[in-house]
This record gives structure tokens, sequence and C-alpha cells, in this order.
């Protein structure tokens, strides 16, 4: 059975997450109190509702609790956000996902039970100024305050050599997840996968060794 997902607050964050879960075929709920919003994003999603996600007999009423993601994406209004989640975890959702303002919300949420807590708009700043730095990085995406996935176009140096020679594991303490090749993408790649000219990697560790593999491109 397909997951099923319920995106609460339908802002421009909210209605892109939804949007992007529809398009790849799972079934959405979009639920925000504004009804225009509502009205607004219809067909974007599977089913859409308005409702008051701070009380708690409207989303039983929605039947919350089946849903296998709830994705919280509240705009500023950081009070709705901690009762809407607050509330969600009461009622056994599985996984919790908020998007924070600020790193206080953010460890508020943490705090109460937010399985997932992102920060869309730091991240994106995050991943702007990194390309802004080197266009050679793609993007850079953080999985945890010292960890990072960064994909980077294959540097001239690194250009018909094989990863066992390139050896980033030895030399940064890095790994690299999966080599790009045009439209082609080998997510299992062996150590006499050779790199072409525009390969394109994606390498997983610690930021600053990834900066040091961008620094000695």
């Amino acid at each position: 059975m397909a997951k099923q997902f319920a995106v609460i607050g339908m802002g421009r964050f909210g209605t892109s997450v939804a949007r992007t879960l529809y398009e790849m075929g799972y079934d959405v709920l979009g639920i925000d109190s504004n009804d225009d919003r509502i009205q607004d994003t219809m067909d974007l999603v599977t089913h859409a509702v308005t409702a008051d996600t701070t009380d708690e007999h409207a989303l039983k009423a929605i039947g919350i609790r089946n849903f296998d993601t709830v994705v919280v994406a509240i705009g500023n209004d950081t009070k709705n956000s901690i009762m809407t989640t607050l509330l969600l975890k009461e009622l056994g959702v599985k996984f919790i996902v908020v998007k924070a303002m600020d790193e206080m919300h953010g460890k508020v949420l943490e705090k109460i039970g937010a399985d997932r807590v992102v920060y869309p708009e730091r991240d994106m700043g995050y991943r702007v100024a990194h390309n802004l730095i080197s266009p050679n990085i793609l993007d850079y995406i953080e999985l945890a305050p010292d960890y990072s996935i960064m994909e980077i176009t294959a540097p001239t140096k690194f250009v018909g050599r094989s990863l066992e020679q390139i050896d980033i594991r030895r030399k940064y303490g890095c790994n690299v997840m999966a080599i790009k090749h045009g439209k082609d993408i080998n997510i299992s790649p062996i150590a006499s996968d050779i790199l072409h000219e525009g390969d394109v990697l994606v390498i997983v560790g610690k930021n600053e060794d990834l900066d040091d593999i961008d620094e000695n491109r």
C-alpha cells in the first residue's frame, strides 16, 4: 500500500511539498485554516480540507492518525505550529516533519516530539551560498550539524582516473555515494569505475572534509 501524506499549512513551502508528493504518485491531503488557500490547491493534491489543526476534534475528524507522515508547514505562527505538532504526537501520528522558523522554534519542536525538523529558508540560503562561492558545487544538503551530502562536478584531476586511484575515502575521509553521468546515475559505484569529464560525484562526509575536496579540486 502506497504511503499517505498530510500537509498542514498550504503556503509556498507546504504547497510545494504537497504538489511534489502528489506528482510522484502519492495520496496527499492538504490542510489549511484558510478556505481560499484550500480552493487554490484543490487540483494540486488528492484531497484538500479547511480545518483548524489546533483543535483536537478537527484532527480526529480528518482521521489524521491514519496518515504515514504529516508535514507541518505552518508559516509564521509558531504557537499554532507547536500546538499542532503536540496534538499530532498525542494522537499517535507515526512520523511528523515540521518546518521551523528559527533554532529556538526548532528546539521546542524537537522537545515535544517532532521526528524531523526542517529549516527551508536557512537550508536554501546555505546551498545558494555554497553555489556562489564555488560554481563547481551543484548542491549541498546538510544531514546533521557536522555532516552533509555534496554534489560536485568531477575536478579535472579526477577525470580519466578510477575511484580507487582517487581514493577519496583515505585522502579526505569521505564516501562517494553515486556518480551521475549525463542522465545515467550509478548508485553503487565500485573502485574500478572511471570518472569522465562532466561526471557529477555525490559525496557524503564531514563538512570540513567536503570543503577540503572543493578547495583541492
